[in-house]
């Protein structure tokens, strides 16, 4: 029993977590103190023990706002096949049957991304679990303060008993009482549940249908209203019945929503569907749904996305002479004379952090849909709408900082609401909380990603999502780059430095590979110009990716001209074909000599040969997604290569 029962507002009530087959019954039932006690603030969130390298470490967090308990102090999350219907869904198979646990802490789930460690940190009640009799997962319970483990086979009926709390703190083992109070007595609900055909977003013109289910048929008619209006979603945007009679004897009810069109690009926004008044004996299980209305009327861009990259559309908005006092240089004079352009204190701007999400909605923007933004790390777009304003990251974006936090140490100087692109402080390269709101490193990035990302060392430690093709890893380094020459104290290192260093970030050997591996787009070069007209300075490593190497590579001490810069030209006609391949490649699409050298996506060189023109080349590659770089006279070409 957790030391912290007593101070509880809130107790883990039942818990079903092995259940037939594919565990798709699996439930947690929570109960107040009082009845219709609003869960606001709080966040559950579940515990895997065992041998493995995540062992004792959280796997999964829920967010609670919004939630009210019922009449008997109940609420019930669980999946989509429990009877009766949970008002909060958790994925199937998500509970684990232990040896586990599970606890109920004032927080946000943002504050337990995966792999974190259990602790007493505010935490209102815990419950630690097994379905074994010799199982314990005895670091959980220190770490969580329970001094007793449950069996959930103790009855030897593991998959057809629950947990439930007793009246003295204590569980048992029994049949499932999900949504009802352990011991019979209390209310007993007839919940309504509403469903949406199609699920998930709609789009403008595009019909709905709404559809209301209650538990049990009806003993008489049951009417009541729905709204739909929510922000900028107003009446004016759809039609349809908002009157709905589930009739005697029956347990559904359905309307039809016709969404509208008003040809005009507003962009995306959100239908609130919310249940009014309904009888004391009714539940309503999952109200104020919250559905995506995209708009039809969309720009679309002159250039590609990360994932589908053009080149050469987009030209810099550098001044003339913005670059011309590094010429001729080298080494470290290169590097001030770099610093004092894009830190010089008498121009360069910073904006509060507030700010940052404005000009991310423009310099993120993906070209293909103007309402959406372009994630990096996940290669997706997302609806600008879907900005984490609340607790849950789930299918949110948010503000990620390339070079992190924790690392630069820029502390809360900036970290203020948005004051417009009018309004800034002149910032010198000493000015490290600057770094809190520089644009140049700050990009939009799913929730739940940029949680799993955190602050880790890239390439050796961090590449992305399992099968990411990898187009946001030069953007990466020309970011990290640019942060460490415009900021006294930030560096880039080789290796995997701890993460308690302050003012380092590895790995300088990857992320000089990924600046040439993944060429500096249109995308960039857009983002580039846009973020100038707020800060006043450029990132130079968009506008000349080879600075890189003369500052930190290859070219170190060799002096800087940008005419010997190499760039990637979008009308070069060079090709691979077949593409996918399996045993050999021809190159296309030259006469001239040539290199071409293929990585993995993670920047392994694995193979280089030279060609001269339409040249048939035999390779030996295990299937999968690689990167090849062609070389010929002053053209340098990127293309991703399939082998079958």
């Amino acid at each position: 029993m957790c030391t912290f029962v007593s101070y509880s507002q809130v107790v883990i009530n039942e818990l079903d977590a092995d259940t037939p087959s594919t565990d798709s019954h699996e439930f947690i039932e929570l109960k107040s103190t009082t009845p219709f006690f609003p869960l606001d603030g709080y966040t559950l969130v579940f515990f895997n023990s065992g041998t493995s390298g995540t062992s004792n470490l959280s796997y999964y967090a829920a967010d609670l706002d919004g939630l009210i308990t019922d009449g008997n102090g109940i609420i019930l999350l669980g999946n989509l096949q429990v009877v009766p219907s949970a008002s909060y869904i958790i994925p199937q198979t998500t509970i684990q049957n232990g040896p586990d646990a599970v606890a109920i802490y004032l927080g946000d789930a943002v504050d337990f991304p995966n792999n974190t460690a259990g602790n007493t940190t505010n935490l209102i009640h815990a419950f630690v679990y097994s379905n074994g009799p010799t199982t314990k997962a005895t670091t959980l319970m220190t770490d969580l303060g329970v001094a007793v483990s449950y069996n959930e086979n103790v009855n030897s009926l593991a998959a057809s008993q629950s947990f439930q709390r007793k009246t003295d703190g204590t569980y048992e083992v029994k049949t499932p009482t999900p949504r009802a109070n352990n011991d019979g007595s209390g209310i007993i609900y007839n919940g309504i549940t509403t469903s949406f055909s199609p699920s998930g977003a709609v789009t403008e013109g595009q019909s709905m249908t709404i559809t209301f289910k209650t538990d049990t048929a009806v003993a008489s008619d049951l009417s009541f209203s729905i709204t739909l209006n929510n922000g900028a979603f107003k009446a004016s945007d759809y039609s349809g019945n908002l009157n709905i009679t589930i009739p005697s004897g029956s347990n559904t009810a359905s309307t039809v929503i016709q969404l509208l069109n008003d040809g005009v690009n507003e962009g995306d926004e959100e239908m609130m569907v919310k249940v009014g008044t309904v009888p004391s004996n009714y539940i309503v299980l999952n109200n104020s749904t919250i559905i995506r209305v995209n708009d039809i009327n969309f720009e679309v861009l002159s250039f590609g996305t990360p994932a589908s990259p053009t080149y050469g559309n987009i030209a810099s908005t550098a001044p003339i002479g913005y670059y011309s006092s590094i010429e001729g240089l080298s080494g470290t004079a290169l590097k001030q004379a770099l610093q004092n352009i894009i830190a010089n204190p008498s121009i360069v701007r910073a904006h509060t952090y507030g700010d940052v999400y404005t000009i991310l909605n423009k310099a993120d923007q993906n070209p293909a849909n103007s309402n959406q933004v372009w994630l990096i790390y996940t290669e997706q777009p997302r609806s600008k709408v879907d900005l984490q304003s609340g607790n849950s990251i789930v299918g949110k974006w948010n503000r990620e900082h390339i070079y992190p936090q924790s690392r630069g140490n820029y502390g809360d100087l900036y970290n203020l609401p948005p004051a417009g692109i009018n309004k800034w402080t002149l910032s010198s390269a000493d000015d490290i909380g600057a770094g809190l709101s520089d644009a140049h490193h700050l990009r939009a990035a799913d929730g739940q990603e940029n949680s799993s990302r955190n602050n880790r060392n890239y390439g050796v430690d961090y590449n992305g999502p399992t099968g990411n093709p990898g187009t946001w890893r030069g953007d990466v380094a020309r970011a990290v780059f640019y942060m460490a020459v415009r900021y006294n104290g930030l560096n880039v290192v080789n290796g995997n430095p701890s993460e308690n260093i302050i003012g380092q970030i590895g790995d300088l050997t990857t992320l000089l590979s990924w600046n040439k591996l993944d060429k500096s787009d249109d995308f960039e070069m857009n983002r580039n110009n846009y973020i100038y007209t707020w800060q006043m300075n450029r990132n130079p490593f968009i506008d000349y990716p080879d600075l890189a190497d003369y500052i930190w590579g290859a070219k170190v001490g060799e002096k800087w001209y940008s005419t010997l810069s190499t760039t990637n030209f979008s009308k070069s006609k060079i090709g691979i074909y077949p593409n996918p391949a399996k045993n050999y490649i021809t190159v296309l699409g030259t006469m001239s000599s040539g290199t071409i050298e293929i990585y993995t996506i993670a920047g392994a060189k694995l193979y280089e040969n030279q060609f001269k023109g339409e040249t048939q080349l035999n390779i030996n590659l295990s299937a999968g997604v690689y990167l090849a770089r062609i070389t010929s006279d002053t053209i340098t070409e990127i293309k991703k290569l399939v082998i079958e």
